[in-house]
């Protein structure tokens, strides 16, 4: 699968922060080309299906929740190596555990709030950005 692509969320607490901005700095002096952005509210139904992989784990409802609070931001970034790029300019998931000057040491609260989300590979990237893009084969070729 062609790896040029990545899906990304700026999440909740980051948006309503007002850390939208500067996110999407730190994502356009990484490199990467926003090809598609859009904000919007997830419903509980949209986001449990979004994360249905983490259904039945102890923070999924949790999740959920946090997910829902308020609107999030959604792309699709371009850039070489797109998947591994993004997760290395994004941090560690546990901020405490990010490296310095990632997104997540910069501007998470905790493990859940962590301000971004970013696909794990290239399929994940392909199946996330179906979620909310139509089209997306354009992005694949």
């Amino acid at each position: 699968m062609n790896n040029d692509f990545t899906f990304a969320i700026i999440k909740p607490n980051a948006v309503r922060t007002g850390k939208t901005g500067p996110i999407l700095a730190m994502i356009n002096e990484g490199g990467f080309e926003i090809t598609a952005m859009r904000m919007v509210r997830l419903t509980k139904s949209q986001a449990e299906s979004f994360y249905s992989i983490h259904q039945g784990k102890s923070f999924f409802e949790g999740l959920i929740d946090f997910m829902i609070s308020g609107p999030v931001v959604v792309m699709i970034l371009r850039h070489e190596n797109a998947v591994a790029d993004f997760r290395k300019l994004i941090g560690a998931t546990d901020p405490g555990k990010a490296e310095p000057g990632t997104i997540r040491k910069i501007f998470a609260v905790s493990v859940q709030m962590n301000a971004v989300h970013g696909s794990d590979s290239s399929e994940s990237a392909q199946i996330e950005a179906n979620f909310f893009f139509s089209g997306i084969e354009r992005f694949n070729t």
